[in-house]
């Protein structure tokens, strides 16, 4: 059974803790506080959601899928039943990602990342596995065999859920990477670290964690963020981030070579829950139309990927991958 967002501290929206550190356009007069901005990202104008397939389609795809040897790649709208809110989803709040340059290049903006992601880390990591998880581990392998679940999330949900193996194609937002010597650390540990050296902050979270789920993205915030103390690398001084991709960097290596192995190992490439609108996903959906394995996209609303699909379904993860276990359970 999932765990309920705490009303009193509203959703743990991870996209805020990655918005820039200025709310200003990079055409607009004056400094830019921050570095730069990327374009704000939020619902597809005019883009139809609420969409769903006929069930004789629904089954009809499961029928292809069955018995075959299956990657499964995901994205935001796997979680939003967690608690964990999407970028391009119909109810997604429009926000300008940070960038892993303007992080990097610019303490105010680390200040204003580390600040937000203290006051949202408790409620995050009380986020459990949703529906569409627990169902996803659940069909495999009655319908077919997962070669991997190649995941753009960084929440670590899908292996809370019993998915087997699970490649976290963006890293996980529950560790911590030092920039220059490449040291992992624990966030958990990081968060009492950072809590202990802002004392006022840590006072009045229950607080702060309401304003910032309400709260638009906007100079003011940062002007509440800029007096944040944040650690250094206790190994050797070095910038602490995230480990997880942050716009403008690179997945790992050694990351995209295991699910582009995955994707080898199958006959097929199921999405979930993703518009593919970043191109760490759509590779993948590319390189399956390239190798001549078929492409099954089901999602809420349009994908960059669409074009390309051998089947293209529409609905709401939770009941589509519950008519497909229903479907294939012992007995059925």
């Amino acid at each position: 059974m999932s765990t309920p967002p705490r009303a009193d501290l509203g959703a743990a929206d991870v996209g805020r803790w990655f918005a820039t550190a200025t709310s200003r356009p990079l055409d607009a007069p004056g400094p830019t506080r921050g570095g730069p901005r990327l374009p704000a990202w939020g619902p597809m104008e005019g883009a139809d959601y609420g969409l769903r397939s006929p069930d004789d389609e629904i089954d009809a795809a499961l029928a292809l899928l069955r018995g075959r040897p299956v990657a499964v790649l995901t994205g935001a709208g796997m979680s939003t039943g967690s608690g964990l809110p999407d970028y391009r989803g119909r109810d997604a709040v429009p926000r300008s990602p940070m960038t892993y340059q303007e992080f990097m290049g610019h303490d105010l903006a680390r200040r204003r990342y580390w600040a937000r992601s203290t006051v949202g880390w408790e409620q995050f990591r009380s986020a459990r596995p949703g529906a569409a998880h627990r169902l996803l581990a659940a069909l495999s392998p009655s319908a077919f065999e997962v070669t991997a679940v190649i995941t753009q999330n960084v929440d670590g949900l899908h292996a809370a859920a019993g998915s087997h193996p699970v490649v976290d194609l963006h890293g996980r937002l529950d560790r911590v990477r030092c920039q220059g010597c490449d040291a992992l650390s624990s966030r958990e540990a990081l968060h009492r670290r950072m809590l202990t050296m802002n004392p006022e902050l840590s006072a009045r979270l229950p607080e702060l964690a309401s304003d910032a789920a309400q709260a638009p993205d906007g100079d003011a915030e940062v002007d509440r963020t800029s007096t944040f103390r944040y650690p250094p690398c206790p190994l050797c001084g070095g910038i602490l981030k995230p480990d997880v991709v942050f716009f403008g960097e690179s997945a790992r290596r050694e990351v995209v070579a295991s699910a582009f192995a995955a994707l080898e190992a199958a006959d097929a490439l199921l999405v979930l829950g993703s518009s593919l609108t970043v191109q760490s996903g759509l590779r993948f959906v590319r390189a399956a139309g390239r190798q001549g394995k078929p492409t099954f996209i089901l999602n809420d609303g349009p994908t960059r990927a669409d074009p390309d699909a051998t089947v293209r379904l529409h609905g709401r993860l939770e009941d589509v991958l519950e008519r497909w276990v229903r479907a294939t359970a012992p007995g059925a």
